[in-house]
């Protein structure tokens, strides 16, 4: 939605990205990075893709070149923002403990409860929330710090 910045084209595209990953899920590799990730940068592509479909369409058929200007200059800015963001945040995922990252991408990256993740983890749910909890504090002071925020 961010990038695409129109719901119906958004949620058009979730829908592809999810059926393409359902076909080519033999082709997901774990030591390039998390299934997250992996779908999350398939979305990206095909939002990035959509939007210069989108784009060279309307100059084809006659659409305002200022306005494409302005269209292509966002897109830029939001993938270099994008790849910003993604870059602190693989910086400050390193400064996790092994046990904190798992119970942090068991939970919210897997869309489970806490419950649910300790249980998947087989580990007592009290100790699934004080590594969640840690590993964001510790996510949290690394982004701030890199951000320039006290």
């Amino acid at each position: 939605m961010r990038i695409t910045a129109n719901r119906e084209t958004a949620e058009e595209l979730t829908v592809d990205v999810f059926h393409d990953v359902w076909r080519r899920a033999a082709a997901y590799d774990a030591a390039n990075g998390t299934v997250i990730g992996w779908i999350m940068n398939q979305a990206r592509s095909r939002a990035i893709d959509r939007l210069r479909f989108d784009s060279r369409k309307k100059r084809s058929d006659g659409g305002d070149l200022q306005q494409q200007q302005s269209e292509v200059a966002a897109d830029l800015r939001d993938e270099l923002e994008l790849r910003e963001q993604s870059e602190l945040l693989r910086a400050a995922l390193v400064l996790l403990t092994p046990a904190e990252r798992q119970a942090i991408e068991t939970t919210f990256f897997g869309g489970l409860t806490h419950a649910e993740a300790a249980a998947r983890l087989e580990l007592p749910l009290g100790t699934i929330k004080t590594r969640i909890r840690s590993g964001l504090h510790k996510l949290r002071e690394a982004l701030a710090a890199q951000a320039g925020m006290p």
